[in-house]
């Protein structure tokens, strides 16, 4: 009995999913487990893994396609079976998929979601199933919305008028800007095939155009897409409130060096003031719970433990791993962990695990020329922390004047969840920590 392979969800928050290359193509042979497709989603790409063995009979979705969660992307059968073959986008059954992580994760793609209720009436669902139209599919435009008998019968005619087209020919007739329905095809039953588009497009007359200078354009795509509609969701859906302030960071960096020389002879590790930001945060945020909490729906869950989000820049943008129980480790393995991850960050190795669960965020421009910013806060979660650069300047220090290590803090709150008064006492017992270190243990 065939298989249809559908886009997994990979997230709480994904929608939709991009195919970005199939690791295998139609007529191979696939065993359950063996890598299958990877898929783009706004955070990481995957490997996701054949649910089953068999033939992979058909792949209705081409690679670099972008589809809903849900939507069939291909078609596993048993050796010399024959099933239909699968026209257009259609829908199966959705799953919480990890991909490419072992037996454990293959029993949770296994594992079908139900999928929601249609408002339609009996005799538009009886029609539905009568014509075999995927009544998801169809618009109704009864009152909120119900499907009524009318609105199957229109989504019925209007796919029988719809030229036949493979898949692939459609993602190439879509990118290239082609009516299909002036193409004859020469497939099976008047099937416009590739070829067939190939041939439309080397039939076109070239259109001669004034010279223009070059002009470079960079794609709104992928990563860049899923960050710009993030970062304008955040603002417009939460808000937000900063609240700056300065640090002496001069303990902090003796700490960070008396460390550093306790362990020099273990070339594996190498403490930095990112990882006591980590780890003063962490005991803060135990202390200020309400700034370790998440908003869904109508309630703010309180969170047990830190999942500490460390904003990491990577040649495609910018991505968030996640250190879990933050507050349960010490400095070095907070250092251990938190390298790994943004090794694993730029080496686009992260998996499903290592971005999701943050309670609160830090992203640091310590390193550039940015004394203070306002960052963006990353929905769900509360809070996030912005750390500007450290610098020596003189300040009044027990009553002298003297050269100190300042650094600058920027705190973003949702200030539906939490007010300016809990936010400030957060922040001020960060910067007691990070004056004087050895407050972390009290």
């Amino acid at each position: 009995m065939s298989v249809n392979v559908t886009m997994p969800k990979l997230g709480m928050t994904m929608k939709t999913g991009k195919v970005s290359k199939w690791h295998k193509k139609e007529g191979d042979q696939v065993r359950e487990g063996e890598d299958l497709f990877e898929v783009e989603t706004e955070k990481i790409t995957n490997k996701v893994e054949a649910p089953v063995t068999g033939i992979l009979f058909q792949i209705v979705v081409p690679a670099g396609a972008v589809v809903p969660v849900g939507a069939i992307v291909a078609v596993i059968a048993e050796p010399g079976e024959q099933p239909a073959r699968i026209e257009g986008i259609q829908t199966g059954d959705v799953t919480e998929a990890i991909p490419a992580a072992g037996a454990a994760a293959r029993a949770d793609v296994e594992k079908p979601m139900e999928r929601r209720d249609v408002l339609a009436t009996p005799a538009a669902k009886r029609l539905a199933k009568e014509l075999g139209v995927d009544i998801a599919l169809v618009k109704g435009t009864g009152a909120e919305g119900r499907i009524k008998e009318g609105d199957v019968t229109r989504f019925y005619e209007e796919a029988q008028r719809r030229p036949k087209i493979t898949p692939l020919a459609e993602a190439m007739a879509r990118q290239a800007g082609i009516d299909i329905s002036t193409i004859t095809g020469t497939g099976e039953g008047g099937k416009i095939t590739k070829e067939d588009i190939e041939r439309t497009l080397q039939q076109k007359i070239p259109v001669v155009e004034e010279k223009k200078a070059p002009i470079n354009t960079i794609p709104m795509a992928g990563m860049r897409k899923a960050i710009a509609d993030n970062m304008h969701a955040s603002l417009q859906n939460t808000a937000q409130l900063s609240l700056l302030t300065e640090v002496d960071v001069t303990e902090s960096l003796r700490f960070r060096d008396l460390v550093r020389e306790a362990y020099k002879k273990d070339e594996s590790l190498r403490i930095s003031l990112n990882d006591i930001l980590i780890l003063a945060t962490s005991r803060a945020l135990k202390r200020c719970p309400i700034m370790n909490s998440t908003q869904i729906g109508d309630e703010i869950i309180l969170h047990d433990s830190v999942g500490m989000g460390i904003a990491v820049a990577i040649p495609d943008g910018l991505i968030v791993p996640v250190l879990r129980e933050a507050d349960q480790k010490g400095l070095v393995q907070i250092s251990r962990e938190a390298r790994s991850l943004v090794e694993k960050a730029r080496s686009n190795s992260l998996s499903v695990e290592d971005v999701t669960g943050g309670t609160f965020t830090i992203t640091n421009l310590g390193a550039s020329n940015v004394d203070n910013f306002t960052p963006i806060l990353r929905p769900p979660e509360t809070g996030i922390l912005g750390v500007g650069r450290v610098v020596e300047k003189p300040v009044v220090f027990k009553g002298d004047i003297t050269i100190r290590s300042m650094m600058g803090l920027s705190l973003t709150i949702d200030h539906r969840v939490v007010d300016g008064a809990p936010a400030s006492e957060f922040l001020g017992l960060l910067a007691s920590y990070l004056e004087q270190p050895t407050l972390i243990l009290t």
